[in-house]
């Protein structure tokens, strides 16, 4: 990879794991010195795993610097002196910040397949607190000194739960909030040469989709896009897309705007982990697989159409849950 981001600093929260560690290891690769955050900073044993260290070490593996940073999202005081820090140390300047954070995914495997009025209020915070509201919060310090450099970039990483059911009323709610979060910052940020885009990553495998695909396998009821790893992405993919759109002179341009990581990838070249990639959820080369899963193995065949935004959302509207 390119060190095209040599010199710049970032800030990934909520980088134990999962996608937070890729996007992380993908902004190392390119270079730039990157603050992490997260609970927990040391190994655990644990089904899932994941810590602060190891996504350090990951990160100075591809050659990046890595800072981590234990705090808990949910606290504004500890948010607030994260920046602090980070103002301190780097001398007011910050270049990217990737709202990551998001302290949903247990409360939504509880749910799963409960209707709302069946789950436990506390479902709503859990999806919305760490993974809304504390991106708000981030974003606000953030843009104190970008707007005084005059550049910058926020990601709010979202999902296709921001425009069409998935898992729950409050995941919907707070991923179409997030892609708000996104457009309304871009209005106010972009005299300052500052850019905010929401980011759309496709079925990502981490160790929370992972576990959660192997749960629904047992349920023989269970009709679920996660249960074969059918065209699954990596973390490493969204943190190479980020790198890309960070490192591009004409960002500004799309700033306010979703930006989808397969469609992102293949407009800057960009390979997956493993080489490949995937398509994006909108493509034909994705939705028709899924309707008949004879074709998953001549899926090479299929053209990588995009579906229009208005026919997609036509089509979401009336399609069963996820």
């Amino acid at each position: 990879m390119n060190k095209n981001l040599q010199g710049k600093i970032a800030l990934v929260t909520g980088a134990t794991r999962g996608i937070g560690k890729g996007i992380a290891i993908g902004l190392g690769e390119a270079g730039a010195t990157v603050y992490i955050t997260g609970r927990t900073l040391e190994p655990v044993n644990d089904n899932l795993g994941g810590s602060l260290r190891e996504t350090q070490e990951a990160v100075e593996k591809v050659g990046g610097i890595c800072i981590p940073i234990q705090l808990d999202h949910s606290q504004d005081e500890e948010i607030k002196q994260l920046f602090e820090r980070i103002y301190t140390e780097q001398n007011g300047k910050l270049d990217i910040l990737v709202n990551n954070a998001y302290s949903g995914v247990e409360a939504l495997r509880k749910a799963y397949s409960k209707p709302f009025w069946e789950s436990e209020p506390n479902l709503w915070d859990a999806s919305n607190n760490v993974g809304l509201r504390s991106h708000y919060l981030a974003s606000i310090y953030a843009a104190r000194m970008m707007t005084k450099h005059q550049q910058g970039v926020i990601f709010t990483v979202s999902s296709w739960g921001g425009i069409s059911y998935i898992f729950s009323v409050p995941y919907g709610v707070g991923k179409s909030a997030c892609d708000r979060l996104a457009a309304d910052l871009a209005k106010e940020l972009k005299d300052y040469n500052v850019a905010s885009i929401a980011l759309y990553p496709g079925i990502v495998g981490t160790e929370q989709i992972t576990l959660m695909a192997q749960e629904q396998s047992k349920d023989n009821t269970a009709s679920s896009i996660f249960a074969d790893g059918y065209n699954w992405e990596t973390p490493l993919l969204t943190g190479r897309v980020i790198s890309a759109l960070a490192s591009d002179s004409n960002l500004i341009k799309r700033t306010g705007k979703i930006a989808i990581v397969a469609e992102v990838a293949k407009q800057y070249k960009l390979v997956d982990e493993n080489g490949k990639l995937p398509a994006s959820l909108r493509s034909l080369r994705f939705i028709l697989p899924m309707a008949f899963p004879v074709l998953k193995q001549y899926s090479f065949l299929i053209p990588d159409f995009k579906i229009p935004w208005f026919i997609l959302l036509l089509t979401m509207l009336s399609s069963p849950k996820i």
